[in-house]
C-alpha cells in the first residue's frame, strides 16, 4: 500500500509542474518537472523492486509447520525432518509435537493448511484416511494408491520411505502372560473376559484395528478403555489395563515388563513410515523434496527401537538423539 502510495504522490507533484508550465513557467522549470518525474518514477520504481524481494524474502522466511502423533518415534522423526530441512536448506521449521487423536486431528488439519507435512504410516493413510481395507493388499498396491489418491483428493503426497515397519502387535503386562502362559495372540481368547483392554483411539476406531483382532482371534475383553497413545504403557505399569495394542518398535517391549505376543494368524498389515507433505509446501519451499528424501531407507526396525530406548527409558532429548543420529548417518553438513 505505501509503495502504490509514494508512486501515486510522485506523480500528482509532476502533473501539478506540468500544468504550472503550460501557463507560462519557464523553460528551466519543465526541465526540472522532467527530472524531478524522472527521479520519482526511478525511485518508485527501485521502491517497488525493493519491496518485492523484501516480500519475497520474508516468504522464504515463514517457517515450515510440522506435526506428529503423539508417540516417542514420531518426536524422534519430527526433530529429524526439521534438522534436514534446515540443513539442507534457508528455511526454518516449526515442529507440534503430539497431536491428541494422531491421523484423525492432523489429517483435517493438514487439508485446512495448519501444517505443512508429517510423518505417517502406509496403512494409516490407506485404511483411516482413504477408507480402504488393507486386507489382502500388498506393500506396493497400498503405497500407488497412496500417491495417487492423496494427490486427486487432497493435493498431497507421499515422499521417500523411512525403511522401518511399525506394525501393530498385542502386547501384555509380563506377570499377565505368566499367569496365563500366553505366548500368541490365539492363547488370549480363553482368557479375555477376565483382562482390561486400553488402546488408543485411532487404533480402536480402525476398520484394521481393535475390531477386527477381536473378529479373527474371537477376543471378547472385560472392559475396553480409550488411552492416549503416550500413555498406555504407563496405564498398563499401574495396573489399569492389562492388555494393550503395541508397535514393534516401542522401547517397552525391551523393558522386559511388557511382552508382544505372536501374531500367529498373520493378521497385521504393514505400516511403513513416510513424510506427508501439502503439495503446495513442495512449490512453495525449493528443495524441500530434496531435503525429505534424506529420510528415504535411513532406518530399520531395530534402529528406531533403539532410538525410542534412548528417549523413553534412557531420557535423552529428541533433538540430540536425532542429532546424533543423522550425524552418524552422514546426513548433516554441521552439527548444531
Amino acid at each position: 500500500m505505501m509503495k502504490k502510495s509514494r508512486f501515486a504522490a510522485v506523480v500528482l507533484g509532476a502533473a501539478m509542474l506540468a500544468g504550472l508550465t503550460a501557463c507560462g513557467e519557464s523553460s528551466q522549470v519543465q526541465e526540472g518537472t522532467q527530472a524531478a518525474a524522472s527521479q520519482g518514477e526511478t525511485e518508485s520504481s527501485e521502491a517497488a523492486q525493493s519491496g518485492a524481494e523484501t516480500g519475497a524474502s520474508q516468504e522464504e522466511k515463514d517457517p515450515i509447520e510440522v506435526a506428529t502423533k503423539p508417540m516417542t518415534e514420531q518426536y524422534i522423526l519430527g526433530e529429524m525432518l526439521k534438522i534436514l530441512i534446515e540443513d539442507s536448506t534457508d528455511y526454518t521449521v516449526n515442529v507440534t509435537q503430539g497431536i491428541g487423536g494422531g491421523t484423525s486431528n492432523i489429517q483435517p488439519a493438514m487439508e485446512a493448511g495448519e501444517f505443512d507435512l508429517y510423518p505417517e504410516y502406509t496403512s494409516s493413510g490407506y485404511v483411516m484416511v482413504l477408507d480402504h481395507s488393507a486386507s489382502g493388499v500388498s506393500d506396493e498396491e497400498i503405497w500407488e494408491t497412496l500417491q495417487k489418491e492423496y494427490h486427486e483428493k487432497y493435493r498431497m503426497a507421499w515422499v521417500g520411505l523411512y525403511g522401518f515397519n511399525n506394525t501393530f502387535t498385542v502386547a501384555v503386562r509380563k506377570d499377565i502372560a505368566d499367569q496365563y502362559h500366553l505366548k500368541t495372540t490365539s492363547d488370549l481368547a480363553p482368557v479375555a473376559g477376565e483382562l482390561v483392554f486400553g488402546g488408543n483411539p485411532d487404533y480402536i476406531e480402525r476398520e484394521d484395528g481393535f475390531g477386527l483382532l477381536c473378529d479373527t482371534y474371537g477376543l471378547k475383553f472385560k472392559n475396553v478403555m480409550d488411552i492416549d497413545i503416550g500413555l498406555k504403557y504407563q496405564a498398563m505399569a499401574n495396573g489399569e489395563i492389562d492388555v494393550t495394542n503395541g508397535f514393534t518398535t516401542d522401547a517397552q517391549l525391551g523393558s522386559g515388563d511388557v511382552v508382544a505376543l505372536e501374531d500367529d494368524l498373520k493378521l497385521q498389515a504393514n505400516y511403513y513410515c513416510s513424510t506427508v507433505v501439502r503439495e503446495d509446501a513442495l512449490e512453495e519451499y525449493p528443495g524441500l523434496e530434496e531435503a525429505l528424501m534424506k529420510m528415504d531407507g535411513i532406518l530399520t526396525d531395530t534402529e528406531m527401537a533403539e532410538l525410542n530406548y534412548k528417549l523413553e527409558i534412557e531420557g535423552m532429548d529428541e533433538h540430540q538423539i536425532a542429532l546424533d543420529f543423522l550425524t552418524e548417518k552422514g546426513l548433516i553438513t554441521d552439527e548444531e
